[in-house]
């Protein structure tokens, strides 16, 4: 019996991974969190398969469920939004495991932080400009952001930044952005990636709360934020260039030059 913790992706039923997919149509019980992850999904389970909706149910409830398939001698696919690695909640469910001597297998699935950026055709990373990419989140009543980690202080690496569940807390975000990034920013809002009400807003930092009514984004709200995001930032990375010499391609040295 084993645990298969699969990513669904941000919501496009097509864009879980081929692995996650054949493993949905193998098992007999798949636990998913409803109130996360499109039921379109479920299109990939076998006809017979027990679904069982986990937004209603607790840590010991879901844990329940696993003993229950232990039993059974079923595996069980755990299907959480995005990828499991990014605020998963996967971390005690393993560990309950553990403690159990339940077998598990993570796999990985495609992130609303990457969907967002593939909605505007925006690359998050741009030679000389940003080479990184945080990822964060603001202070919910599930879980807390570190102070260490607050929006203020990622801020003043100025990299791009990708900012989960930014929705209802704009005012707070932009006003911390602020304190390092330039008024002129490039800014993205993508409400629910890839889903069928999916929502885009493109605009600068300092015009994303004039440009945009209050509760005007909900809580599955990425921003992403960064010079990175400007198409008119023109940088391009040596890998292509006609002169450059790597591994794979060796560039041949005109015999006339001086």
């Amino acid at each position: 019996m084993k645990v298969y913790f699969v990513g669904a992706g941000p919501g496009a039923a097509d864009l879980i991974t081929l692995r996650g997919a054949r493993l949905l149509g193998q098992v007999r019980m798949v636990l998913y969190a409803g109130s996360l992850v499109p039921t379109a999904l479920l299109e990939h389970c076998r006809a017979d398969a027990e679904i069982i909706d986990t937004a209603a149910l607790d840590l010991e409830q879901q844990q329940a469920c696993y003993e229950r398939a232990r039993e059974q001698g079923i595996d069980v696919v755990r299907l959480h939004s995005g990828d499991p690695a990014i605020y998963g909640a996967t971390a005690e469910q393993m560990r309950r495991l553990d403690a159990l001597g339940i077998a598990y297998e993570v796999v990985p699935g495609v992130s609303s932080f990457t969907a967002a950026a593939a909605a505007v055709s925006a690359e998050l990373t741009k030679p000389e400009v940003s080479q990184s990419v945080i990822l964060t989140r603001v202070s919910g009543r599930a879980s807390a952001v570190p102070e260490s980690e607050s929006i203020a202080s990622l801020a003043a690496h100025r990299a791009t930044m990708c900012i989960f569940l930014s929705g209802p807390h704009l005012k707070k975000i932009v006003t911390d952005l602020l304190l390092h990034y330039p008024p002129e920013t490039p800014v993205t809002l993508v409400y629910r990636a890839t889903w069928p009400e999916q929502r885009v807003y493109q605009g600068q930092l300092d015009r994303v709360l004039e440009e945009n009514k209050r509760g005007e984004w909900n809580l599955t709200t990425m921003m992403l934020v960064g010079a990175a995001l400007d198409k008119a930032q023109v940088a391009e990375s040596s890998l292509y260039s006609k002169d450059f010499t790597h591994l794979f391609r060796v560039v041949k040295k005109n015999k006339d030059a001086a």
